[in-house]
């Protein structure tokens, strides 16, 4: 009998998909048997573990979709690519063609190396979810200093607001730099306290997201850590 082995290629599967056969495994997490196979209850990521076939739920993951801006941390580098994670199931390429400077091959390592953090445009998901991102657009950039905040991307919607409301009120009343990631990920930067405080507010609207007068609340707990002039709070209400 073949050797299992827990660390394998993560496939994307959807309910129904045929996971393994159920005389050479037993059905694990959101898997059941059926007709002689094992398939997947729910969206996400095939996962083996021994002898047991199962799927890691997508739920926490961010799907790309073609001309979204995300925040990428760079996990790997080839000699004509990067490879960087933006929170989805797989990792996303970035070549050589696709970055404001002229990289020779090889020298990848000079430009972007791994830990690395960079502002991207997701380009193009083909059929078989593949992606290409690309920093070659305007704001586009590699990112030094500041902090960044990652909370589940479906709240991102919150922390813009409508209209982009709150995360124009996060700016007027911190005085920060602030980038939005749509995979969850987002990046502050200014005075230490100031972006300390903007990271609290984010963490208050990812958790109270479904609450009512949410931005009210929000300007209530910046004005109490960082007081605001009268000129300041004469610019949130224009």
């Amino acid at each position: 009998m073949e050797k299992r082995n827990a660390r394998r290629t993560r496939e994307i599967v959807v309910p129904g998909d045929v996971l393994a056969d159920a005389s050479d495994y037993r059905a694990g997490e959101n898997a059941y048997e059926l007709d002689g196979k094992i398939r997947a209850n729910v969206m996400g990521t095939k996962t083996f573990t021994d002898n047991t076939v199962g799927v890691t739920a997508m739920g926490g993951f961010y799907m790309p979709v073609t001309g979204d801006t995300v925040i990428g941390i760079i996990n790997d580098v080839g000699p004509s690519n990067w490879m960087l994670d933006i929170n989805a199931p797989y990792p996303a390429p970035l070549h050589v063609s696709e970055v404001p400077w002229k990289v020779e091959f090889g020298d990848t390592g000079r430009f972007l190396t791994v830990g690395d953090v960079v502002l991207l445009k997701v380009l193009m998901v083909d059929e078989s979810k593949k992606i290409q991102v690309t920093m070659k657009d305007s704001g586009l950039r590699k990112i030094e200093g500041g902090q960044l905040v990652e909370i589940e991307h479906s709240k991102i919607s919150r922390v813009i607001g409508k209209s982009g409301s709150m995360i124009q009120m996060l700016k007027n009343m911190s005085d920060c730099r602030i980038f939005v990631g749509q995979n969850g990920r987002i990046w502050i930067d200014g005075d230490e306290e100031n972006t300390e405080v903007v990271a609290e507010a984010i963490r208050i609207i990812e958790a109270e997201s479904r609450s009512a007068n949410l931005t009210d609340r929000v300007r209530e707990f910046i004005e109490k850590k960082l007081p605001q002039s009268e000129e300041d709070d004469e610019e949130d209400f224009e």
